[in-house]
């Protein structure tokens, strides 16, 4: 059993509704959302209506919106398997070591917003909003941002460390939300696997090593990026220190940009 993180000695089964921390008797304090720790309970409590509350999984949104659009700009790309896509678009924005090597260090980002065909951005786009829709609203609209796209970028390593081929897709990004839910839901004392998260990465790595044409290095490097970016986050705010969190994100997101660059260096060089 959990003891109470002012009084070690003194076991509880009751965490505080804010910050997830356990509490004894002595330092709970109701509150009409649930019981609360002394640091939290001194802290307002922004009342939600049903207007705000919808207006709160803003940055869900907006991606989704940005991924449509891009994938309406592509040519070739309305078909439910096929991977016909072409032109500027895609020409521009996929991921591939010798594009990196030669300077093109957008191709980082942007290949995070291509997808194939309809199949490949229905999947994500839903993935994303579930996620979104529970992470969001949870950690804030700057944090999930944050996490959103240190995950991606870390895919994107993960991709050109692992393969040489192109890559596209906002599945590595994806797979960093469900590592950074994983720390949210363990902070708040909930079960990963009755949730249905631990089950969602459980499928998504298995069909990641079953299919073909999947990039396992982006999903690998997304989950693990997006882990790392959440405990970033939830262990500065436990602390009190919230734009520490903010800077972890900011250190994970720069090496993973230049282990990238390496990567696809070294390749050049060799090629040479």
């Amino acid at each position: 059993m959990a003891t109470c993180y002012r009084h070690p000695s003194r076991e509880t089964a009751v965490a505080c509704s804010n910050c997830g921390r356990p509490i004894c008797p002595d330092c709970m304090t109701t509150t009409p959302v649930g019981m609360r720790c002394p640091e939290c309970s001194r802290e307002r409590t922004k009342v939600m209506s049903i207007r705000n509350v919808g207006q709160r999984p803003r940055v869900t949104l907006a991606l989704i919106a940005i991924n449509i659009v891009v994938f309406l700009t592509e040519q070739g790309q309305f078909t439910l398997f096929s991977s016909t896509i072409h032109g500027t678009v895609i020409e521009e924005g996929v991921l591939f070591r010798a594009g990196i090597a030669e300077h093109q260090y957008w191709r980082l980002i942007t290949s995070g917003f291509l997808h194939e065909n309809f199949i490949h951005i229905g999947f994500n786009m839903y993935l994303l909003y579930l996620l979104g829709m529970m992470l969001e609203p949870a950690i804030g609209s700057l944090r999930f941002a944050a996490i959103y796209f240190t995950a991606l970028l870390a895919g994107s390593f993960g991709a050109l460390f692992a393969t040489a081929s192109a890559s596209l897709g906002a599945s590595g990004a994806i797979f960093g939300l469900m590592g950074a839910a994983v720390v949210e839901l363990r902070a708040r004392r909930m079960s990963v696997m009755e949730s249905g998260i631990g089950g969602l990465i459980v499928i998504n790595l298995i069909l990641s090593f079953s299919l073909a044409n999947i990039s396992v290095g982006a999903h690998i490097g997304g989950l693990i990026g997006g882990f790392l970016a959440g405990l970033a986050i939830r262990t500065a705010d436990d602390r009190h220190a919230g734009p520490l969190g903010l800077i972890a994100c900011l250190a994970i997101l720069a090496v993973s940009i230049f282990a990238a660059i390496a990567v696809a260096s070294s390749t050049a060089a060799g090629i040479a």
